[in-house]
């Protein structure tokens, strides 16, 4: 049995006497860690070298004449039928312990290994050829990550502390200081992690929640979280002091699947009502209500992202999040949950798309919107931020738009199915990547509707398992300061010519360049300075 993602070593080994030629595998073990500190402190090297160099010893009498590393991927995608499942709990837990023996799909070796021995372990894996990887490098490079974490600043990034935006900073420790329900009643707040903290709005928004006297529910879906999550913990504090708290655990997270189980049964524990997701779909969407009582009447407050209610990612990832007293907004999360938590799929909605209800019927109407107006006035855009593009039917009514005169702007980190530059079919597309210290995960879709443009920001991407498979969330922005600050966002991302790779029609991605870099950097580094200033300013809190 090899375990997935473990790292092996393919072992040849000869008779001295008989001349006859064996094979034998090391399992590498790495439960130490794998990088092996030097003596004189001068460097590390991988524990495989270590053991491939005395691997005579592990084989006395025979020769060893070749020590090559391997490592296989097994399938993460295994099927399940929810529909006929009585407990999906069960269900999941046996498909984690069937994960271990999925089928393998995939061998990684490092160029070079003999012809023989990657035929050999191909063979003997029931792969075809098509599923070996050579790679120029190592097989693993997920474990020199523990060397980001090591004392060489010379080769670091300075630290970032996430600042608190001007409306949401204490004013000293007085007892009449405005709470965050009061501070929303003034208006909605747009957060923008991690240059802004996460701790210091989204968590807590919902500790103070919990806390508050006044407050009579919490509702939350949780896709992933952290292991010592303050989230869940606000969450138990608040079940404990009487409040009724319903949370909807995605079991069906891919890789967060026991961990979410376990925080599910915990909550369950202190009397949270907690749904495991929907049939047939995984909830995707970031969205929490909370409901007070004020002056005799219930009244509603909302937070709605594009990333995970998780404080160490909300650090890393690029994300935006949306609190508000909207009324409207409320209105659609209390049906959102009535979907969740009950049995009442026909919701309707104000303000929200919701996957897969509308959602993508709403996007290709805004698309042939702007196709409309390209006709009339000639000034027909779109820029849209997401992490992945696949969805056909969006493709198409792109390339419909490009072939129109439309002026499309894509940002879009991870792949995408669309080639731009095509002559007649997409050359008025521009996709970008931009890779930089923090991962871009946030959604945002720019409509210029004819100079009156509409913004909209969420936690689906133009993909069609997001369309289709997930319950997913998308909010209009609509007061005009933030809407004014997230179309910022989007052009000083369309402007970086230092961290933006380029899609070309032939499908590689090259690196813009200024003509003149001098004092030209990437996108992230100038929203973390004018965060930096932001901060350190009284008046225009809102102003990116």
């Amino acid at each position: 049995f090899i375990s997935n993602l473990s790292l092996s070593l393919a072992v040849l080994l000869k008779h001295p006497e008989r001349e006859t030629e064996h094979f034998a595998r090391i399992k590498v073990p790495i439960s130490d860690g794998r990088w092996i500190s030097l003596e004189d402190g001068t460097g590390f090297v991988p524990i495989e070298q270590i053991i491939a160099h005395n691997a005579s010893e592990l084989f006395r009498g025979m020769e060893v004449t070749g020590v090559y590393p391997f490592r296989i991927t097994r399938n993460a995608d295994l099927k399940r039928d929810e529909e006929v499942a009585d407990d999906l709990i069960a269900l999941i837990s046996e498909e984690l312990r069937e994960r271990r023996f999925a089928p393998i799909v995939r061998l990684e070796v490092q160029c070079g290994i003999p012809e023989e021995i990657k035929e050999l372990l191909t063979r003997e894996l029931s792969l075809d050829p098509t599923d070996v990887y050579e790679w120029d490098g190592d097989l693993d490079l997920v474990s020199v990550t523990q060397f980001a974490n090591m004392n060489f600043p010379e080769f670091q990034t300075s630290f970032w502390d996430p600042v608190v935006p001007k409306c949401l900073l204490h004013e000293g420790e007085a007892k009449d200081r405005e709470n965050i329900f009061e501070i929303l009643r003034k208006g909605d707040v747009l957060v923008h992690h991690p240059y802004e903290s996460f701790a210091a709005s989204v968590l807590r928004f919902i500790d103070e929640a919990a806390h508050d006297p006044d407050v009579i529910a919490i509702k939350q879906t949780l896709y992933r979280t952290s292991d010592e999550s303050p989230v869940v913990k606000a969450l138990l504090r608040a079940a404990e002091k009487g409040k009724q708290v319903a949370v909807l655990v995605e079991v069906k997270a891919r890789f967060d699947e026991k961990n979410n189980i376990e925080w599910g049964a915990k909550l369950e524990q202190h009397g949270v009502h907690v749904t495991y997701g929907l049939v047939g779909l995984k909830t995707h969407a970031k969205t929490t209500l909370v409901v007070r009582s004020e002056k005799g009447e219930l009244k509603t407050y909302c937070h709605i992202g594009t990333g995970n209610y998780h404080p160490s990612t909300a650090k890393l990832y690029t994300d935006f999040g949306l609190l508000t007293a909207s009324a409207d907004l409320g209105h659609d999360l209390v049906n959102l949950f009535h979907y969740l938590t009950g049995y009442a799929p026909e919701q309707h909605y104000r303000k929200l798309l919701v996957a897969p209800k509308e959602m993508r019927k709403t996007f290709i109407e805004l698309i042939q919107n702007e196709v409309r107006i390209q006709e009339q006035s000639g000034n027909g855009r779109i820029v849209a931020k997401m992490n992945a593009l696949d969805d056909i039917s969006i493709i198409k009514e792109l390339y419909k738009a490009s072939e129109a005169g439309v002026q499309i702007e894509l940002h879009i980190r991870g792949h995408c199915r669309l080639r731009p530059g095509l002559l007649r079919f997409s050359e008025n597309i521009t996709v970008i990547s931009v890779i930089g210290r923090f991962l871009e995960h946030s959604r945002i879709y720019y409509f210029g509707n004819d100079g009156s443009p509409r913004v909209f920001m969420g936690s689906a991407d133009w993909q069609r398992r997001n369309l289709e498979d997930r319950v997913e969330v998308i909010v209009e922005i609509e007061q005009q300061a933030l809407k004014d600050r997230m179309i910022r966002t989007l052009e000083f991302t369309s402007a970086d010519t230092a961290s933006a790779w380029e899609l070309g029609a032939d499908g590689t991605y090259r690196l813009r360049k200024a003509v003149d870099s001098n004092g030209i950097y990437g996108v992230q580094q100038l929203l973390m300075e004018r965060a930096r200033q932001r901060s350190d300013r009284e008046d225009q809190p809102w102003d990116l």
